[in-house]
């Protein structure tokens, strides 16, 4: 693939030091040093090398890489292995792929307590599949699979959802025999939807009741226990979305979709059209008007938050944007989550 004529980079060392007297001390250190990494990967600062041809002894010297989780230039080979690990994991089964997503009213606290909402958010996906398909009203089986988090939506937007990918069956209670679902179905999406929101809901009272939530700034009011209960009835009233699409005979175009964002920050430099007059210009699929191509423009410091706010810091660690995480061991795979059949639509990236 040619390289692209702009960069993220080109945003953060024109424009970093804008983004950061106003919102420098909001950021983390892992924050700061992220930014510093995508500025500086691939130029002088970071020294070089050079490559030698085996052959006729042509040289080409090139900069080095910072290797940051968040960079859109590095981890390419990584996430490579990644999706080849994931592509020896698969059985010979269809799969379903089945996304969770959080409310929007739940934006600014997952954005103040991240590793909090979105490890709740992992359990209790987890405990939600394999509650519906351990019923033997539903599948009757032990299911599993993996799921993926992302925080971002294709116009950038803050928008949590977990990436769930797992086999359209499991074993049979007693684990002597696969049980497979029917063809076009495999967990009914509404009553995914309302389990999903009970046990995240009362995750969400006993992490407040425990004081470990951060409630400042916007969520300030909420420190307030008539302020809270009134989060948590907004909250019960709405249908939380599940989408999930039919079980699939080929999976791997789904693992290869997420196998884009597990090493990458929210957007690539090839999404990238101008940056202009303080403003960047970037493109974006429109899902509600048949997936078009469109354009979007930002202030450059408000774009500067998006590797913020919703990327791929952190590695490792629960709750993180982006991470790719286990749902418990079962169904004969070597990882645990599970899936459905098509509800709501999609809102992801």
């Amino acid at each position: 693939m040619s390289r692209p004529p702009l960069e993220v980079a080109d945003v953060v060392r024109q424009h970093g030091a804008a983004f950061l007297a106003r919102y420098g001390p909001t950021l983390s250190g892992e924050q700061h040093r992220a930014l510093r990494a995508i500025a500086l990967c691939r130029t002088a600062a970071l020294g070089g090398h050079i490559t030698q041809c085996d052959h006729c002894g042509h040289e080409e010297q090139a900069y080095n890489s910072c290797r940051h989780r968040s960079c859109p230039k590095c981890h390419g080979a990584a996430q490579a292995a990644w999706l080849t690990a994931r592509e020896q994991e698969l059985l010979e089964t269809a799969y379903c792929h089945v996304i969770f997503t959080l409310p929007h009213d739940l934006g600014s606290l997952a954005l103040q307590n991240p590793r909090s909402l979105y490890g709740l958010l992992f359990r209790t996906v987890a405990q939600t599949l394999q509650d519906i398909a351990g019923d033997p009203k539903h599948l009757g089986a032990e299911i599993g699979g993996f799921a993926v988090l992302h925080t971002w939506g294709q116009q950038l937007h803050h928008h949590p959802h977990l990436h769930c990918v797992l086999p359209a069956g499991g074993l049979s209670a007693d684990g002597a025999r696969w049980v497979p679902c029917r063809p076009h179905f495999f967990l009914p999406v509404r009553v995914l939807s309302r389990r999903f929101r009970r046990l995240y809901l009362a995750g969400l009272e006993q992490l407040y009741g425990q004081g470990q939530l951060s409630l400042t700034g916007r969520c300030r009011a909420l420190a307030e226990p008539a302020h809270w209960q009134q989060l948590l009835a907004t909250l019960r009233d709405k249908d939380w979305v599940v989408y999930a699409q039919e079980p699939l005979q080929d999976p791997q175009h789904v693992l290869k979709y997420l196998a884009r964002y597990t090493h990458r920050v929210a957007i690539s430099n090839h999404r990238l059209v101008a940056l202009e007059d303080g403003q960047v210009t970037f493109r974006y699929k429109d899902y509600q008007r048949g997936h078009r191509l469109r354009t979007l423009t930002l202030e450059a410091v408000e774009f500067a938050r998006v590797p913020q706010d919703a990327p791929l810091w952190l590695p490792g660690q629960s709750g993180t944007p982006g991470e790719t995480r286990a749902v418990p061991r079962a169904a004969g795979t070597r990882e645990g989550t599970p899936g459905p059949r098509s509800g709501h639509g999609p809102q992801d990236a």
